[in-house]
């Protein structure tokens, strides 16, 4: 049995990948999901605040980590849409406001058509600079965004009232992020929550490969983080059991991307584990034997 697997094809490897995958994607099991602390921190965080209150979120990623990471915009959206707090959009990349509209056509338009742009809910784009744009507007807002992404004044309170009583990132409620990598989370413990650690309350979601550099701010700076899909996961079942089947309501697919996600990534993990195992079989069995 140890000779098949000594001169199987690397092709057959790629196959059983293949299906891997796409079986999963095609029959769509749902897996039990069992949220962790650091999720159950990041829905508490938002289950606590007040309707009104303020929340920064910051979308710092692109359509490359989109996959592991949109399934966390669209449930933090939906979470603080659902609490009535109002939210202020930002990205510090390039195409951050994209995935900004992207959060805003899938959940708030038509989910909660009745909020109102302005005065809900605002967009103000991209600035570039990274951590020198947190730097900034820790302190002054404003001076940073004299605009909102469609150019409007930041001070025209008329067309956007929310802008009336803030003026740095320390007059919200609790900033949420969405990091792909640099600048990110990592940017935001160090330069807005390190310096005022009283001041700004910061929960995050991220790739799989930025978590472990993350881990070191947990709990302090970092009380709640969303890491991949599992973390996407595990966020989405707090809230669609809370707003949806605690309701007796039938869960959107758009809330479910991560935990639908989470077939394909299991079945493959297990394949490679597999693999693993049995490359070492054979490699102690070929080294008893005097061949390895």
């Amino acid at each position: 049995m140890l000779d098949v697997f000594r001169h199987l094809d690397r092709r057959w490897v790629f196959l059983a990948m293949l299906l891997c995958v796409a079986i999963p994607i095609l029959v769509q099991p749902r897996l039990p999901v069992s949220a962790d602390n650091l999720a159950q921190e990041c829905f508490d965080k938002i289950e606590d605040l007040d309707p009104g209150d303020k929340v920064l979120l910051s979308w710092d990623f692109d359509p490359a980590s989109e996959g592991e990471l949109a399934p966390m915009a669209t449930a933090f959206t939906y979470h603080c849409a659902s609490k009535g707090v109002k939210m202020y959009y930002m990205a510090l990349w390039p195409v951050g406001p994209q995935m900004i509209e992207d959060s805003i056509d899938r959940v708030i338009r038509p989910d909660f058509p009745d909020m109102v742009y302005g005065t809900d809910y605002l967009n103000l784009g991209f600035k570039s600079g990274g951590e020198g744009v947190i730097k900034v507007i820790v302190t002054n807002l404003k001076e940073m965004y004299t605009t909102d992404s469609y150019g409007t004044d930041i001070n025209d309170l008329e067309k956007l009232p929310m802008m009336a009583d803030v003026n740095s990132v320390r007059d919200m409620d609790l900033v949420i992020n969405i990091s792909a990598g640099s600048a990110g989370t990592k940017e935001w413990v160090q330069y807005a929550v390190g310096p005022y650690p009283k001041d700004i309350k910061l929960i995050a979601g991220c790739t799989g490969v930025q978590a472990p550099l993350l881990y070191p701010y947990i709990p302090e700076q970092l009380p709640g983080l969303l890491g991949a899909i599992k973390g996407a996961a595990d966020y989405e079942k707090l809230v669609t059991d809370r707003y949806f089947v605690e309701a007796g309501m039938e869960v959107p697919g758009i809330y479910q991307e991560g935990i639908r996600r989470m077939g394909p990534q299991l079945v493959a993990h297990l394949l490679m584990i597999a693999l693993i195992i049995i490359g070492n079989l054979v490699y102690f069995a070929d080294r008893r034997g005097g061949n390895a």
